[in-house]
């Protein structure tokens, strides 16, 4: 398999505006530093999940990460973070 590292970005105004979706009181804000912080968790976590599915992949000798070495990898992600 080809070594390829792409680039992951989320928007802080994207993540910020999803996080405030589970705050119970409306009145709650998101601050800069706290969406910033998230933004680089979420991308921590994806690049992860690329990483884990494509050796899953590997494994399988399959030259294509598909959903379903994603999803033999998602119980692993959960118990990890």
């Amino acid at each position: 398999m080809e070594d390829r590292e792409q680039e992951v970005s989320f928007k802080k105004e994207t993540v910020g505006k999803l996080l405030s979706l589970f705050f119970r009181d409306e009145k709650t804000r998101v601050s800069s530093d706290a969406a910033t912080l998230m933004t680089e968790m979420l991308k921590v976590f994806v690049q992860e999940a690329a990483r884990r599915a494509a050796k899953q992949a590997e494994t399988e000798d399959s030259h294509t990460v598909d959903i379903d070495h994603f999803e033999k990898i998602l119980p692993q992600l959960l118990l990890d973070f």
